[in-house]
């Protein structure tokens, strides 16, 4: 009988079933953790986990170390020259800006830091691992004229593997070159704040990378001259180990703060303006 038949009918979902694309996640590299990728982005890409600093590109620190749409970009018009006739160099620069969509290893410029004027250099690594050629030093040489003119500080961050092959002995050059500059930047009195991220190393980092009024690095940067197993056929000793990374760097004074990224806004503004003698812009960290 009708009565004691139940008939059965399809019920729809209550909830819709919510698909997360692949995409959507991200690993550290250094712990294995995972995480949603807009996490990453929040945490400026450090690991919430272990506190691993991933590496940035050189526009997203300038996001990060100027106030919105403030950073003007100079000497954007800059390029290297193929003076030695090396093999194959015009080519990797060409991949080079297709891949970063920049023209050079370093985007220089001006902007704000909390309501002050500074002068920005930002090295990208992308760009043939951030190798420093003619156009870096000049790029460096006329953001430190710029703030002898203007009496404003100048702050430069460094990714870099040192001194671009392709262009030899005119690439050595910039180091003397960016050393005079800073020497005069000295003796004007005008601030500067070297950043170190992550790696820092050759003719950089023997050069205006480590001669900052304050240097200060990212936790976990790798800083030197020449790599490890270099040093130890050289000397003939073995090595202490992690004898490169920041945090040993300032524990024998070669660095002068280890920095976490999501610090590193406040702290460079508030070391420039006690520098300048001025009032701090707001709570301090």
């Amino acid at each position: 009988m009708a009565w004691f038949r139940k008939e059965r009918k399809s019920r729809a979902p209550s909830r819709e079933r919510l698909e997360i694309p692949a995409d959507a996640w991200d690993k550290c590299e250094q712990c294995g953790h995972t995480d949603i990728r807009e996490n990453f982005d929040r945490a400026l890409q450090v690991c919430p986990e272990c506190g691993h600093h991933r590496r940035i590109t050189a526009r997203r620190y300038i996001e990060i170390l100027t106030d919105p749409g403030s950073f003007e970009e100079l000497h954007a018009g800059l390029r290297s020259s193929d003076a030695l006739e090396f093999e194959g160099y015009p080519e990797r620069l060409a991949r080079a800006h297709r891949k970063t969509g920049i023209h050079e290893a370093m985007i220089a410029g001006w902007g704000s830091l909390e309501g002050a004027e500074i002068s920005l250099g930002v090295m990208e690594f992308g760009f043939m691992g951030g190798s420093m050629g003619a156009v870096v030093g000049e790029k460096v040489a006329r953001l430190a004229d710029r703030s002898v003119e203007r009496e404003v500080p100048l702050v430069l961050v460094s990714a870099s593997g040192g001194a671009r092959m392709q262009e030899g002995v005119l690439s050595l050059m910039q180091m003397a070159k960016t050393s005079a500059v800073m020497a005069q930047l000295r003796s004007a009195g005008i601030p500067y704040v070297s950043i170190l991220t992550n790696p820092t190393t050759g003719g950089v980092s023997a050069s205006y990378a480590m001669q900052g009024d304050v240097n200060i690095a990212e936790p976990g940067a790798v800083i030197g001259f020449a790599g490890p197993r270099v040093i130890k056929q050289t000397i003939g000793q073995d090595l202490p180990r992690g004898f490169q990374t920041a945090e040993f760097l300032v524990e024998k004074g070669m660095v002068d703060a280890v920095v976490p990224r999501p610090q590193m806004r406040r702290t460079v503004s508030r070391l420039l303006r006690m520098m300048q003698g001025l009032e701090p812009a707001g709570p301090g960290i």
